[in-house]
């Protein structure tokens, strides 16, 4: 049986990302299409990011570090509802000030999305989603650019390297 989260209805956006389609999550996935995604950098007051442990059963990029927060914007959702839905889903942040930095566009394999780059500050506590984090921990930004979190995900390494002014790490075009 289908998990609940690959039966999510998606915005299917063509090359300019524009909706042409709204299906189930799991064809988006398997069929590689272009969605759109949002991606919260959670740094503490110190300036550490807030480093998650995928799950085993995550739909992609399993048992990995996400450097940020995120996911799926689902059908009639804008960046910003699905930001703060999944801040709070994931994390269980709530009423913190998610601010929009920039757009990017990422692709391989696996994953063909537009995503929406935020920040915020919080220190926690953090109230994780089991069936997506399986731990968090922050790390020093110093730390994630020399590799020391590893497998990371490679969306999010991307967003990560381009909010700090780091080399590109991969995908096809902004």
């Amino acid at each position: 049986m289908p998990s609940p989260a690959s039966q999510e209805v998606v915005t299917v956006v063509d090359d300019g990302n524009r909706p042409v389609a709204e299906l189930p999550r799991h064809r988006v996935r398997s069929e590689n299409l272009p969605h759109r995604a949002t991606y919260i950098f959670v740094f503490d007051r110190r300036g550490r990011v807030l480093v998650q442990r995928r799950t085993a059963i995550k739909d992609i990029y399993p048992s990995c570090y996400d450097l940020a927060a995120g996911g799926v914007v689902a059908a009639g959702e804008s960046y910003e509802e699905c930001a703060e839905r999944e801040a709070a889903e994931e994390l269980g942040i709530r009423g913190t000030v998610l601010e929009p930095k920039f757009d990017l566009y990422y692709e391989d394999e696996r994953n063909r999305c537009f995503g929406r780059v935020f920040t915020c500050v919080h220190d926690g506590p953090f109230t994780l989603q089991p069936e997506e984090v399986e731990s968090v921990a922050f790390h020093a930004v110093d730390a994630i650019a020399a590799g020391a979190v590893a497998p990371v995900t490679p969306d999010t390494l991307r967003a990560f390297n381009r909010l700090l002014g780091l080399a590109d790490t991969g995908g096809v075009r902004e």
